[in-house]
């Protein structure tokens, strides 16, 4: 059944494409010249990774298709022999079998390049940190600040999302995520992961309007070393997170609903 799902999960990667442009009405903001005010600071001192003014403000995620755009390090993605050729033949299918095409959760650094707000609630007293996503099947991921470790192996429970805890170093956001199902891909074009992934993510408030996000794919089953994505992230100080629903008229579910029917006729 896993395997079925992952490989109906999208059909038509044009239509995708032109579905996710029209659905993103939120353009990019227009900032003040540089040099722009520094980051925000909570009363703890702590950057303040979200909102300066109550209810104004998100970030403003881009798409990257293919994570060889914002690649860092090494130069190459280091696949191993299946990745690759999985990999490779998910581009010529043009990403038409993407599960996030049929609103499965995107994971990992994708959560970061579904071209929708996303919000960063922090919440001190709680120790955790809730990151909230208008796209991606508008969910939302849970990082743990109270010191905790991960789960042991035979304790975690594979998730879309992973079991996340997170830590400072100096004013970035460290967050070390383990315990991934295989059901997502890492970018649109097909990268794969499997349930060995470890992800370590950093987020830092560079100044008000620029969240540097990066991502290091640790992942000994897929790939012959880690390898690490990173780009800047704009702030739009005037945007709202509004209610997007991922299943709503998604020509995506009706072709794969269309071809269920006909391959049923054909029997």
């Amino acid at each position: 059944m896993r395997q079925f799902i992952g490989t109906m999960a999208v059909v038509v990667a044009c239509s995708a494409l032109a579905s996710i442009a029209a659905a993103q009405v939120n353009p990019l903001p227009v900032l003040p010249p540089k040099p722009y005010p520094p980051a925000p600071r909570l009363g703890d001192g702590t950057p303040n990774l979200g909102q300066i003014e109550p209810n104004k403000g998100y970030w403003h995620l881009s798409q990257f298709q293919d994570y060889k755009q914002v690649l860092l390090h090494p130069g190459e993605i280091p696949y191993q022999p299946w990745a690759k050729a999985l990999a490779m033949q998910r581009r010529a299918d043009l990403s038409k079998w993407d599960p996030q095409g049929y609103c499965m959760p995107p994971s990992g650094p994708r959560l970061m390049t579904t071209p929708f707000p996303m919000e960063i609630l922090q919440l001190p007293e709680q120790k955790r940190i809730v990151m909230i996503y208008e796209g991606g099947t508008h969910i939302w991921r849970v990082i743990y600040m109270d010191g905790r470790a991960h789960p042991a192996s035979e304790d975690l429970n594979p998730t879309w999302l992973g079991h996340s805890v997170g830590r400072w170093e100096g004013d970035t956001l460290v967050v070390d995520v383990v315990g991934y199902n295989e059901g997502s891909w890492i970018d649109m074009v097909g990268d794969p992961h499997t349930d060995r992934l470890h992800l370590i993510e950093r987020f830092t408030r560079k100044d008000l309007y620029t969240l540097r996000y990066e991502a290091t794919i640790d992942d000994p089953g897929a790939y012959t070393e880690p390898w690490t994505v990173g780009f800047d992230i704009v702030w739009d100080p005037k945007g709202e997170i509004q209610e997007y629903i991922c299943q709503e008229n998604s020509p995506w579910m009706r072709r794969l609903f269309t071809e269920i029917r006909e391959r049923v006729d054909r029997k």
